[in-house]
């Protein structure tokens, strides 16, 4: 997840709300992969959140780790194993983007446990 761009010409086709340790979806914490043509952007407004990144869906053990501060951000790509760890005053959002000339569903951003 170190920076991976996303093509320039995909869109933002949905955000999330505002997520908190009140309010973040149980599927965030827990192993999930981003959906088939869809690049996660998690972008930390206060606090931090760990991305734990792993090989694919059978790996117990993070293949990397990154810890995103507040005013910074990271992309998970298309189909990538991981789940996050909150800081306690943590606060961040999720942005999905997709290619705009691909047929996709609102269902292709639900995090896959």
């Amino acid at each position: 997840m170190s920076h991976l761009r996303i093509p320039k010409h995909w869109r933002i086709r949905r955000s999330t709300p505002f997520f908190t340790k009140d309010n973040v979806p149980e599927a965030l914490l827990s192993h999930h992969n981003t959906a088939a043509g869809v690049f996660g952007q998690l972008c930390v407004m206060e606090g931090e959140v760990t991305y734990h990144g792993f090989a694919d869906e059978a790996a117990s053990e993070p293949e990397t780790s990154i810890v995103i501060a507040a005013g910074s951000f990271g992309t998970s790509p298309p189909q990538y194993w991981h789940r996050i760890e909150m800081s306690d005053d943590a606060q961040f959002n999720i942005n999905f983007w997709a290619d705009p000339e691909a047929e996709q569903s609102d269902e292709v951003y639900s995090a896959k446990k």
